[in-house]
């Protein structure tokens, strides 16, 4: 009995540790031009267990939203999205062209060399939401696409919402 009783404590105690994480990396922020209102934070995101991010927000912006940007009958377009699932152990790349963070109704100029505070909302298998507060270098204009060059760069921060 007594045996049965400290499994049963080591299992929940385990299972209380056994909280799920998601390790960001090379996340950044489009740099803008002063009357701009919009830009797009871009990252890597890999979870530790299944994970869903459903929400951010930021200090910088007014509106922070998940978006999708897909071709529909040859055009392209950008959409909200509810959340993004993550699998366990596999990477997704938050992109230009792409999945990626929209901070919306810009309190400030976006300028290379600042950083900015960006809290990720995630949710595990058991809906059970945890934050992860991230700081995103801005990349200056002109500057290319984020920390390492990428392709299908749309303009992205030249949309209007």
């Amino acid at each position: 009995m007594k045996k049965l009783l400290i499994t049963a404590l080591l299992a929940v105690t385990a299972s209380a540790w056994a909280q799920t994480t998601v390790k960001v990396e090379d996340a950044w922020v489009r740099g803008t031009v002063s009357t701009q209102k919009a830009t797009g934070a871009f990252m890597r995101l890999t979870p530790s267990a299944n994970a869903r991010l459903v929400a951010a927000q930021s200090p910088v912006a007014g509106v922070v939203e998940i978006h999708e940007m897909a071709m529909e009958n040859d055009v392209m377009k950008m959409r909200q999205i509810p959340g993004l699932d993550l699998a366990a152990g596999r990477t997704l790349e938050l992109k230009p062209g792409g999945y990626h963070v929209m901070l919306m109704d810009l309190k400030q100029q976006m300028k290379g060399g600042d950083s900015v505070a960006i809290t990720l909302v995630f949710e595990d298998d058991a809906k059970k939401r945890f934050t992860q507060e991230i700081k995103a270098p801005v990349t200056a204009l002109g500057g290319g696409n984020g920390p390492a060059p990428m392709k299908n760069d749309m303009g992205h921060g030249s949309h209007k919402h």
